[in-house]
């Protein structure tokens, strides 16, 4: 079986599509990669890219992109809604096809060290390839965002896994990982209201007691004037995306506040979606092989 990667590394720029394209040509550069999808967001100044390929060419793809974003992309000047820590904020590898997550955790070992090594700029390794407890978890690595992290990186408990012991002039830090497949969704509130969408954040969120595998926050979508949930759904077998969006509509519904949209960032496995379709269809006896795109997949296989 061929051995499959998916990498979904972030980008701190989504205002600027020519140096987002940059960023890419870097990524389509590379023999044996299959370029997938790329999602920019002006509010979060933010762009979510996804490829796939064999682990030697991902993790190849990923320190290319890596380099570019880091000549292109000043820290300094950066503003946006989502928490950050450098130009290439994060990078996960995701086991797809013939490959294990320790292999992943791995590469993401590797790439970590080659990134620190040769671009200079300071790696923390987070999830199932952190060396630390505490840093599996990305909100903890990414504590104090890329303005905290200029002085908190030299503390002892905050050293980097990889590169120096401060920030890179521009490029900042970057996170390496490796992860389940993972669901970034962000559900859109009426109001202007943004400690609203904290209250909601706070209410569904693991790190405050709700469910486990989710992480989210409120933020403020200043192009549209409206509140946003910016969630992760990390495990959506744990926690379906119709019970994600039922418990914010139940939460905002305490305020007075409707949901007026949702939005999936980047890419979402079909049975996520199939999960949502059954479960508002209130269909009886629902089978996946009764979807005639999976019915053909699996036929080509």
């Amino acid at each position: 079986m061929r051995k499959l990667v998916e990498c979904v590394p972030n980008f701190s720029e989504g205002r600027r599509p020519e140096v987002v394209e940059q960023i890419l040509e870097a990524i389509r550069g590379v023999e044996g990669i299959r370029f997938l999808d790329s999602s920019s967001d002006a509010s979060h100044n933010r762009t979510v890219v996804t490829f796939i390929g064999e682990p030697g060419q991902v993790k190849k793809a990923a320190f290319l992109a890596a380099a570019r974003a880091a000549e292109l992309i000043n820290m300094e000047e950066h503003h946006g809604e989502h928490p950050r820590i450098g130009a290439t904020d994060v990078i996960p590898f995701i086991p797809i096809a013939g490959v294990t997550m320790e292999e992943c955790v791995d590469l993401a070992r590797e790439l970590g060290r080659e990134i620190g090594e040769k671009l200079g700029i300071p790696v923390y390794l987070y999830e199932e390839a952190a060396t630390r407890p505490e840093r599996k978890n990305l909100s903890k690595v990414r504590e104090g965002q890329y303005e905290g992290l200029k002085e908190a990186i030299t503390r002892p408990e905050r050293a980097p896994d990889f590169g120096p012991a401060c920030l890179h002039p521009t490029a900042g830090a970057t996170a390496v990982g490796a992860r389940p497949p993972l669901i970034a969704y962000n559900i859109n509130l009426g109001t202007s209201d943004v400690r609203i969408a904290r209250e909601i954040a706070k209410a569904i969120r693991g790190s405050s007691g709700a469910y486990p595998s989710i992480k989210a926050l409120g933020v403020m979508l200043e192009d549209r004037g409206i509140a946003q949930v910016t969630i992760n759904v990390c495990n959506y077998r744990e926690v379906p995306l119709h019970r994600v969006f039922e418990t914010v509509r139940s939460e905002a519904g305490r305020y007075g506040v409707n949901i007026v949209g949702s939005e999936i960032v980047g890419l979402v496995p079909m049975e996520a979606l199939l999960d949502a379709a059954a479960f508002y269809l209130r269909l009886e006896g629902f089978q996946p092989e009764q979807v005639l795109e999976k019915r053909l997949l699996d036929l080509s296989e």
